[in-house]
C-alpha cells in the first residue's frame, strides 16, 4: 500500500503539467487567469488543490465515486488547457457510459484492473481490459465507460483531460432523470412506457 500511495503522488505531479495534444480551451496572453471577484492576496494557495489527500490511506467508497480537478474545484486552472481526476472503483463498479464533450481523456490505472471501452461515430465498440500500470486514451465526445470486473477486489485510475472544463454527460442520467417524455424514450428504444418509468425509478436519486 506504501508503494500505492508513493505512485499515487508521483502521478499527482506530473499530471499536473500534462497539456494534452487534444486541448479544447483558448490560449490566454497572461500566465495565469484570476477571478475576477478574487480579493485576497495570490500565493502558492491559489494554486494548489489539497482535495486529493482525503483519498490516500482511506476506505473505498460503497459505490464508484470521482473526485475532479477541474477549473470549478481549482480555479488556477483557467486558461491552462488541463484537469485531473481520480476514479475510485470498489468491487463490481461501475463508471456508467459517458462523454467529455470538451476533451479528450487518459486514463492511468494504478491499483487493480478494469474492463473500459469507448464507440466510435460508427458505432464500433473498442474495448480493453487493463491491469494496473497501463494507459487507455477516450477520444474527445465520445461514449465511453470503466467497469471494475474484479468482485473482490477495489481498482482506482487516474485520468488527465486536456480542458480546465472537459464537462461530463452521463447517457443514464441525461436520459432518465430528465424529464424527458416516457413516450418518446419508449419509441426510442422500442420498449413499453412501463419498462422506462422503472428505469426512471431505478435512477431516482435515493431519499
Amino acid at each position: 500500500m506504501a508503494y500505492t500511495q508513493k505512485f499515487f503522488f508521483l502521478l499527482l505531479s506530473s499530471f499536473a503539467i500534462i497539456r494534452m495534444a487534444s486541448a479544447a480551451d483558448p490560449d490566454i496572453t497572461s500566465d495565469f487567469v484570476l477571478p475576477s471577484n478574487l480579493t485576497a492576496p495570490v500565493d502558492g494557495s491559489f494554486f494548489t488543490f489539497t482535495g486529493i489527500r482525503a483519498l490516500v490511506g482511506k476506505p473505498l467508497p460503497p459505490n464508484f465515486k470521482v473526485t475532479k480537478v477541474s477549473m470549478a474545484e481549482l480555479p488556477a486552472l483557467n486558461g491552462q488547457s488541463v484537469s485531473f481526476a481520480a476514479l475510485e472503483f470498489p468491487a463490481g463498479t461501475t463508471n456508467p457510459p459517458h462523454t467529455h464533450p470538451r476533451s479528450a481523456e487518459l486514463l492511468f490505472l494504478i491499483q487493480g484492473s478494469l474492463q473500459v471501452g469507448f464507440v466510435d461515430t460508427t458505432n464500433k465498440l473498442f474495448s480493453q481490459t487493463l491491469q494496473t500500470g497501463d494507459m487507455f486514451v477516450f477520444p474527445k465526445g465520445l461514449v465511453h465507460f470503466q467497469y471494475n470486473a474484479d468482485a473482490q477486489n477495489p481498482a482506482i485510475a487516474l485520468s488527465a483531460f486536456g480542458s480546465a472544463s472537459a464537462g461530463t454527460v452521463s447517457l443514464p442520467a441525461t436520459l432518465f432523470t430528465t424529464s424527458i417524455d416516457d413516450t418518446i424514450l419508449a419509441k426510442a428504444f422500442k420498449t413499453d412506457v412501463a419498462t422506462i418509468q422503472a428505469l426512471k425509478s431505478g435512477l431516482a436519486p435515493k431519499p
